[in-house]
């Protein structure tokens, strides 16, 4: 067993996470208002579904766990960084959400440079 499907749960995981965020983001835009918080339940939601889909087709897409991953981490760091401003005035660190939107953007990239990559048919 190789380091990512060790990890490749991870996403999986990380994909119910940012569901299930996105969907009290949602909520809380709704009801309590804030600007911030629209934008971080749409990241949420956006990218969980891709995750899923990237977790149950590893073996058809050869990036699948890595692209997953940077998703994931990146969403995590994205919208946390706006919550945060939302609720408390400041964000996790300076450029958190520059760098989450640049790791959501490599996970895309990763996806689509996966049609290019041979997988292995054991």
């Amino acid at each position: 067993m190789g380091f990512c499907d060790r990890i490749r749960p991870l996403v999986l995981l990380l994909a119910g996470l940012l569901g299930a965020c996105g969907v009290g983001l949602a909520a809380a835009a709704t009801h309590m208002g804030g600007a911030l918080l629209g934008p971080a339940s749409a990241m949420c939601l956006a990218h969980a579904p891709a995750m899923l889909a990237l977790f149950a087709g590893h073996r058809l897409i050869r990036t699948a766990t890595g692209a997953g991953l940077s998703m994931g981490v990146g969403t995590l760091l994205f919208a946390g960084d706006l919550v945060l401003k939302q609720f408390y005035g400041a964000g996790l660190f300076s450029m958190a959400a520059p760098t989450g939107g640049i790791l959501m953007m490599a996970g895309w990239l990763m996806a689509g440079i996966g049609a290019f990559l041979s997988v292995s048919r054991t």
